[in-house]
Formats: structure tokens, sequence, C-alpha cells
């Protein structure tokens, strides 16, 4: 029978004495991290019984942090998809122990954002959110710097000069995408139809701004109608879809900047048998994916969510480590533009 390994091995293959591994083992007296990973890693090598025991004791050397995310609209897939990528970038760091905490807004109000953010503050060392841009959000972000602790914007941008990063997709640029893709395809002009989520969601007001820029500079022959508030809700979007094709006959093409395309696709495939109106969503879910295959939807601009992640985590970590360098920046993500050919 092999002989079972010792503590007198797993020193001999570390190159440290058998008092150093004892002590790591338990915890008697502090080990040097970089000690107590080579320790770690010969006990492993030569098989040692209790090499899980000296795996946690190393562990137990990483710095806990809490990091606090507000999301909204808990039952989208889009938000779910995001909430699994953000446990996973700060499972996959393997220099801290960390922990998320994770609370969705009960409603679009500046108030029940501004609550999340303090509430998620009070537990976390940093905070980053999907929230509409208020001055209620500005304060309440005063406060979380005064008390320590960073907050960052996500896909929306809030709190510009206070906050410490946005992170998302450069929304200007993704409205002229969204305007180039539209007028390039359609093959004779018509109306265009935009609809954004509210006036306090910053990035749609810049996507709105940069479709309407795209045309009036590089496609003249196309009328862009006023701007549609939907909310971000499936049932306005349906609605208001109906309607404009109703009342527009020469409709060619809408835009919606925000959410609530599922309610534009339903009123489409309801109107029209045989696709006749263009249509760019964001974000690829089931749905969108559906509506690629089947032409109703020309174009769908999705944002690169492992990426975003997992630089978000980067950002918040340094921004714990190094304080309050009073630097606010932004952190463009390249979109990801998926056609009809790729689904």
């Amino acid at each position: 029978m092999a002989r079972r390994p010792t503590t007198k091995d797993v020193a001999r293959a570390a190159g440290v004495s058998v008092t150093t591994v004892d002590r790591a083992l338990n915890g008697r007296a502090t080990v040097r991290e970089d000690t107590l990973r080579k320790i770690a890693d010969a006990a492993h090598e030569v098989g040692y019984h209790a090499r899980g025991l000296l795996a946690q004791n190393l562990d137990n050397t990483k710095p806990e942090v809490t990091l606090g995310f507000v999301l909204i609209k808990k039952s989208q897939e889009f938000y779910q998809n995001f909430a699994r990528e953000l446990e996973a970038a700060v499972a996959a760091r393997t220099d801290i122990r960390g922990k998320v905490l994770l609370r969705y807004a009960s409603s679009q109000s500046p108030d029940d954002f501004a609550q999340a953010l303090r509430t998620l503050g009070a537990k976390c060392d940093a905070v980053a959110a999907t929230a509409v841009n208020h001055q209620r959000l500005t304060q309440a972000v005063q406060d979380l710097q005064d008390d320590g602790v960073p907050v960052f914007s996500l896909l929306n941008d809030f709190a510009q000069g206070l906050r410490r990063n946005y992170i998302g997709l450069n929304n200007m640029k993704i409205g002229r995408v969204a305007a180039w893709m539209m007028s390039g395809r359609l093959k004779r002009p018509g109306k265009l139809a935009v609809f954004v989520g509210g006036n306090r969601w910053h990035g749609h007001d810049l996507r709105e701004v940069g479709f309407r820029s795209f045309v009036r500079e590089n496609a003249p022959s196309f009328t862009v109608l006023e701007t549609l508030v939907n909310l971000e809700t499936r049932q306005l979007t349906y609605e208001a879809t109906l309607d404009l094709v109703r009342r527009h006959p020469d409709l060619a093409g809408i835009y919606c900047a925000g959410g609530g395309m599922e309610g534009a696709i339903a009123a489409l495939r309801e109107l029209h048998p045989v696709p006749r109106v263009a249509l760019v969503v964001n974000e690829l879910t089931a749905i969108s994916r559906a509506a690629l295959a089947d032409g109703y939807v020309t174009m769908v601009i999705c944002t690169p969510l492992a990426e975003l992640c997992s630089d978000l985590i980067e950002l918040m970590l340094r921004a714990i480590s190094n304080g309050n360098d009073m630097v606010a920046g932004q952190h463009f993500l390249e979109p990801r533009i998926i056609l009809p050919e790729m689904t």
C-alpha cells in the first residue's frame, strides 16, 4: 500500500520547515500569503489529505468585499441575464472573497432608485445601478460619496460629475448606427418613429439625438416623427405601434431606443402577415431572436454583458482600493450587432 503523504513531504516540496506547515494548517500564527500559497500548492502536488484546509486558510487571507447592484425589471430576460453575469464576474475573481447584493427598483420613480442606492450603500463597499437621471439620484450619490462608497452608473448615465464611472454603450453612437441601418436598408423614403422610455433616461435621449442627427445629415428624404414615450412597457409600445401604422401608411421604420420592443414586435406581427416596417431594437432575447428570424426585426444592438460585468467589477475594486481620486470617467463598450443572417 502506498505511504500516505505527511507534513514532512509537504514541507520538503514547498521548501519550508515542518513547523511552518503546521502553522499554516492550524492557523496558530500568521503565515505570509505567498508562503501559504506555496504550501497549498505543494500539498496538492504530493496529495496531502488536508490540502482542502490549506486552500481554505489561503482563501481566508483574501479581503472580503461586498458589491451592490440596482437593476430594473426582474422578470425580463435581459436583466435576468445581467444578474447572472454580475454573479459570475464576482465569482471569477480569485483575489477577493466577493459578495453580491442585488436589488431591483420597484418602479422608475427617482425616489425608488435613490432609496435602493442608499439601502445598498449602507451595506456595500461600492454600488452600481441602472437608474434614471434625476436630482434625487444626484443627492443620493453625493451622500454615498461622502460616506466613502463609490457609485457607478450602468447603461444609463446619472449624477454626472459625482458618480465614479459610466459603464455601457456610447448611446449617441448607437442612435446613429440604428439610423444608418434603417435608412440604408429601406428601398424608398418614408416616415421613421422613435420610442424612448422617458425623459429621465439620459441614454435614450442621446440615442434619439444620434438617430435624428444621422437622418438629418445623411438621409434627408426621410422624416422622423415626434418622439414617443413608452415608459419601457410592452403594452404602451404595442398600442402606440398599432396607432402609428394606422395614422401613417407611409411609416417605413421604428427604432426602440429603450425597452418595450416586445410590444412593437407583437403589433407588427398582428398588422402585417409579411414584414413591411423596419424595426431596430436593443438586446437579443428569445423574442427578438425569433423576430429577427421572421423578418420583423431588422437589427438588434446588443450590450456585451460578460465584458461589461468583468470591467465593472475591476473598476469597482480599483475604486475601493484607491479611494476617491475625484476622477469621474466613461467606460464605453463596443456593441454587438446582430442581423437576421446571424440568427
